[in-house]
């Protein structure tokens, strides 16, 4: 299976595509004005301390002050705060160091921790901490024990005194003794930059900024699987190889500046697929397709048979479809990056060996996803539970906000219930207020329907009130908007 990573770079925004074997897999976007902060380490001020919760507020200089619950705060041996309370542990004014563990999303403030980690190409840093781990993803034992051994000798040959702890990511399975030691040294004195700066910042302010998208990708998602990563702008390019010979020297041959004319998202229609990410309806080959709900809560994934009609019977149909739907919504979960509960109510079958391939299918499909995924099994009503870990905004997150016109309802009041909502505002003002004529303003819809399904009505309620009433068009108003103006 082929790979690539296509990175397109404005001055406004930079956005990183996955693709596997020309499908769109992932899309990551970073507006230059909005860009992520997890991994960002800032000196904060608690404001507010909740017992209750056993947690606090911490302004971090953002709109929203930072969430911290007791769990996520250090105390002086490095160890987690497991049998204190919040209120033992900081008080309001005090300043405290944070690491952004979760952006912002919706109303809720960025989530903290005082235990600070700082990631590299093989490794993650903990200076407050002295455990050595190695990622769960590497299996082998001995490729465990070795890599252990090899964090080891490179603490004792660097004579490092405070040493702290070391999590040994998926990328250093096979990485050699001198690429861990890179790895070590690039960490440290980071560290020593970063705690340099906790004594002389003032509070609230940023201390450290993680890696812009571009350089993030390169850290995280360049695997063994992936062939070329593409770069579409020489000046990123040019960054992009000094980072990669200063850290990451074994991808440097797939590094490639892409100077053609044609964008490069258009390469493997990737524009075409992210408008599609978008929209509540996927299609299937099959003729089936799923209907995607997101909601703060949990989001909702419905499957349907649609026009497909199975060669045998309609359990052959059933099964088909949901084998296919189960390889779609492994696809959809990455490319809309939705995270937190997930509910799938596949089609309802009746054979238990169907039931357990489509579910050993998408947890098959599900093992590409760099985030971690966790299925549940299946409810008494059929429906398949599961949870995708959310670190950071959806793609409709990033790339939308609430219509205006329905305030994200996804749904407009009729032109008929505008045009009764209208009659009781008239009969309101008309009791309240003495007045020539009314006019009324309104969506070109709704003056449509006043003029004519409703005209009988609206001659009955001039008699009634014993003013005559006008209707103007106002196309910038929305369909639930109008306005009762006294003549």
């Amino acid at each position: 299976m082929s790979e690539e990573i296509l990175i397109n770079i404005t001055p406004m925004e930079s956005r990183v595509a996955v693709v596997e074997n020309g499908v769109l897999q992932e899309v990551h976007v970073e507006r230059t004005q909005r860009r992520g902060i997890v991994g960002n380490i800032y000196k904060g001020k608690v404001v507010r301390v909740l017992p209750g919760m056993q947690a606090a507020f911490v302004d971090i200089g953002l709109e929203r002050a930072g969430f911290i619950h007791v769990g996520e705060i250090a105390t002086r041996d490095g160890n987690t705060a497991t049998n204190e309370t919040i209120s033992a542990l900081v008080h309001e004014g005090q300043s405290l160091v944070v690491q952004v563990t979760k952006d912002p999303i919706g109303t809720k403030g960025a989530r903290l921790t005082t235990q600070l980690s700082i990631p590299s190409r093989y490794l993650v840093y903990m200076p407050r901490t002295s455990h050595v781990g190695i990622s769960l993803k590497i299996e082998e034992e001995a490729e465990r024990d070795r890599l252990k051994q090899v964090v080891a000798e490179c603490i004792a040959a660097e004579g490092i005194a405070e040493v702290g702890g070391f999590i040994l990511r998926t990328a250093a399975e096979g990485a050699g003794a001198d690429e861990i030691l890179m790895d070590i040294r690039y960490v440290r004195r980071l560290w020593e930059q970063i705690r340099g700066q906790m004594q002389t910042a003032s509070s609230p302010s940023v201390i450290y900024q993680d890696l812009s998208l571009a350089f993030r990708t390169l850290r995280d998602l360049v695997s063994p699987r992936i062939e070329k990563v593409r770069i579409d702008s020489r000046e990123t390019f040019q960054k992009i190889v000094q980072f990669v010979d200063e850290l990451m020297p074994e991808i440097a041959g797939r590094l490639e500046h892409y100077p053609g004319e044609r964008p490069i998202f258009d390469l493997y229609g990737v524009e075409d697929e992210v408008q599609k990410a978008l929209e509540r309806k996927v299609p299937l080959k099959s003729g089936g397709y799923l209907i995607i709900d997101p909601a703060e809560a949990m989001s909702t994934i419905d499957v349907n048979t649609g026009a497909f009609v199975g060669h045998r019977n309609l359990e052959e149909t059933i099964f088909k479809t949901n084998l296919e739907a189960a390889i779609t919504i492994a696809r959809q979960l990455r490319l809309r990056n939705l995270g937190g509960i997930i509910i799938i109510d596949f089609i309802d079958m009746e054979d238990e060996e169907h039931q357990r391939q489509v579910l050993r299918t998408l947890e098959k499909q599900l093992e590409r996803d760099h985030a971690k995924t966790n299925m549940l099994g299946i409810t008494e009503l059929g429906l398949v539970q599961m949870t995708r870990k959310r670190t950071r905004e959806s793609l409709e997150q990033v790339l939308c906000e609430p219509c205006s016109s329905c305030q994200g309802r996804g749904k407009l009041k009729t032109p008929e219930t505008i045009c009764y909502e209208i009659f009781r505002e008239l009969l309101r003002e008309a009791r309240a207020y003495q007045a020539g004529a009314y006019l009324v303003l309104a969506n070109q819809k709704v003056i449509d329907r006043l003029l004519d399904e409703e005209s009988g009505n609206v001659a009955d309620l001039e008699g009634f009130i014993g003013r005559t009433i006008k209707f103007q068009v106002e196309s910038m108003y929305s369909q639930e908007q109008y306005d009762v103006v006294l003549l």
